[in-house]
């Protein structure tokens, strides 16, 4: 009877274990040095957030990029690019002597843009996986990134920007496109937004109220330097996926 008590309490502590461990069970290895949102994170949506169609008819893109002052010859980079609305319009603008580096977790959604791209003959155009935690972006290389409508997904905050940082050239800047909602809802609080990028080593240099992008546009620039991954403090986001703490 004895016995069989230690081995129940043996198992029941087991068990807990691996309760208590379950939070981080799911996180890369290559993440586990940054801290976590202290907010949910959107699941991952569609490729297609609205057919293009309809997101040029109200200049979508054309205004995002005229606010991110795209010219041609810079290298820009797309991350989660999807099925490719941003990749193919940043390709015209940028022209032949530009290049777009288009990213996205979604190893099918990338085949697809990789079809297109090849399709429309964009020979500007380079393809690249990512990951939750790190956009695998060369260092020093890009006078403008892209994350439209998906900086909300990002399972892994802190560890992604923390290594998108490198990538931007002297000059080079960070252009979010998202929805003030709840970050459960696929949206993010402008100010819980400004926290995080914040806390990793950039600095808010323009926002603007965009209704016609549905939502807001933020544009950063990285600080003079990044923390250590252990010296990078969460922002308190509210459950509900507003707002934010000091």
């Amino acid at each position: 009877m004895i016995g069989r008590t230690i081995l129940c309490a043996t198992v029941l502590l087991a068990m807990t274990g691996c309760d208590m461990l379950r939070p981080d069970s799911k996180r890369p290895e290559t993440a586990l040095e940054f801290p976590q949102p202290d907010r949910p994170v959107s699941d991952l949506g569609s490729n297609q957030f609205s057919t293009e169609t309809k997101r040029d008819s109200v200049g979508e893109a054309q205004k995002v990029m005229d606010l991110a002052e795209i010219a041609p010859g810079m290298t820009v980079a797309d991350i989660g690019a999807g099925e490719g609305y941003y990749t193919v319009r940043l390709a015209e603008r940028v022209g032949r002597e530009g290049r777009v580096l288009a990213q996205d977790i979604d190893r099918e959604a990338l085949q697809r843009l990789g079809d297109r791209v090849e399709r429309e003959r964009l020979d500007n155009v380079s393809i690249k996986p990512g990951d939750a935690d790190d956009p695998h972006l060369p260092e020093d290389s890009f006078d403008r990134i892209f994350l439209v409508h998906m900086y909300h997904e990002v399972s892994e905050p802190y560890a992604f920007l923390w290594r998108l940082w490198p990538a931007l050239r002297d000059g080079g800047q960070v252009i979010v496109v998202d929805m003030d909602r709840p970050t459960d809802q696929h949206g993010i609080a402008p100010d819980l937004l400004t926290c995080e990028f914040k806390r990793v080593g950039f600095d808010l240099v323009a926002f603007k109220d965009a209704p016609e992008l549905a939502g807001y546009y933020a544009q950063f620039k990285a600080s003079a330097t990044r923390p250590e991954p252990g010296d990078i403090e969460t922002c308190r986001g509210k459950r509900g996926g507003g707002g934010a703490g000091a």
